[in-house]
């Protein structure tokens, strides 16, 4: 297994947010694009998912904390090729008929 930093992604034009949620804790498995945090700005509230799946090994933030973009949600112990899903492949282009 790899250890990987699990960062807050781009969260808009908030400089800071309120973590207002925690939602796994050291030891539980997740999935990527699972929720880990939830975040609330003055204007909305929203889930900072995962980029990878694995164990996490440790939790950066806590109920209260203030995060902005770039900063560690938590450590993650990342199964070998267990990356973030890779986008679809766009379907190749239909054969052009001949006359």
């Amino acid at each position: 297994m790899s250890e990987q930093q699990i960062k807050v992604p781009d969260i808009g034009d908030f400089a800071e947010v309120a973590v207002i949620e925690v939602l796994v804790k050291a030891g539980d498995k997740i999935k990527a694009e699972q929720s880990l945090i939830t975040v609330e700005s003055d204007k909305a509230s929203m889930e900072i998912p995962s980029s990878h799946a694995g164990t996490v090994k440790a939790v950066a933030v806590k109920v209260g904390d203030k995060v902005s973009e770039g900063s560690v949600v938590l450590t993650l112990d990342v199964e070998e090729g267990a990356a973030a899903p890779a986008p679809a492949a766009a379907a190749p282009a239909p054969a052009a008929a001949s006359p």
